[in-house]
């Protein structure tokens, strides 16, 4: 294929992507409306591997979005009153009230992930978090929120290659982190991680959904389609509202074959 020719089959499917995200952007409007008329309020956490995309897809879903109603939250490093306070305590003010969609970018499964990982947590308190979670996140269903959970899992070359990109695209210098080298250096450890989270955490009413996100295009697309088939919406386009179960799928302990290793 020549350097033409690939470059017009590139701009055909970007032009594409283009136009399928801002349908789906314009679904995700409907929903909000209807939620916000309803008094619903929306839980959404991704979690993942470093540079598996969570930016990406947050951007992509709160683009159009109206801004009262719609928040992202993304904690920095815990401070010393919350290291002496309640595991949950520091979330609890971020949580959605009624009329409003909250997107965690990481959550309090930091716990599960890296805190365990990289030793920021003792054994004992990543095993009280695993015991407390289901728990807590059952009152907040009682409460009357809905939780989506989306895990993004990409492959351990991806996972170099964006990271390197980091380091080089003078646009992405505010990613790069000390942890970066570690999460390659670790991979394994990450991925025991995830199993053991996946496990212990997923319940029928608050499952995990595992997003194949090594293409970083088709997993937005896919992830706004998987969001447009949970939330209730009587106006929503049902045909749009079907993403592709080999991108984005439930997780159950017969898809751990599924996931990176």
């Amino acid at each position: 294929m020549s350097n033409k020719e690939r470059n017009t089959k590139n701009g055909k499917v970007h032009t594409s992507y283009k136009k399928v995200l801002r349908r789906l952007q314009i679904e995700l409007v409907k929903v909000q409306r209807h939620a916000i008329a309803h008094n619903h309020r929306i839980l959404i956490i991704f979690e993942g591997r470093d540079a598996a995309g969570k930016d990406g897809v947050i951007k992509r879903i709160v683009e159009h979005l109206s801004p009262r109603e719609t928040r992202v939250t993304a904690l920095g490093k815990p401070s010393d009153h919350d290291r002496r306070s309640w595991y949950f305590q520091r979330y609890a003010p971020y949580l959605p009230a009624d009329q409003e969609l909250v997107l965690f970018n990481r959550s309090w499964y930091n716990r599960a992930g890296v805190e365990r990982v990289m030793g920021f947590c003792t054994d004992d308190e990543a095993q009280k978090f695993m015991d407390e979670v289901t728990p807590f996140e059952q009152l907040l269903l009682r409460d009357g929120a809905q939780i989506l959970k989306y895990y993004l899992d990409i492959d351990r070359d991806e996972q170099a290659r964006r990271l390197d990109d980091r380091r080089t695209n003078p646009l992405k210098q505010w990613k790069v982190s000390p942890i970066d080298q570690v999460a390659i250096e670790k991979w394994a450890d990450y991925s025991q991680a995830r199993n053991d989270m996946l496990l212990h955490t997923s319940f029928d009413a608050a499952p995990w959904h595992i997003v194949r996100a090594n293409d970083k295009k088709e997993a937005r697309l896919n992830v706004i389609r998987h969001i447009l088939s949970k939330i209730e919406c009587p106006e929503k386009d049902l045909h749009l509202a079907q993403p592709d179960d080999d991108i984005v799928f439930q997780f159950t302990e017969k898809q751990l074959g599924r996931l990176a290793t």
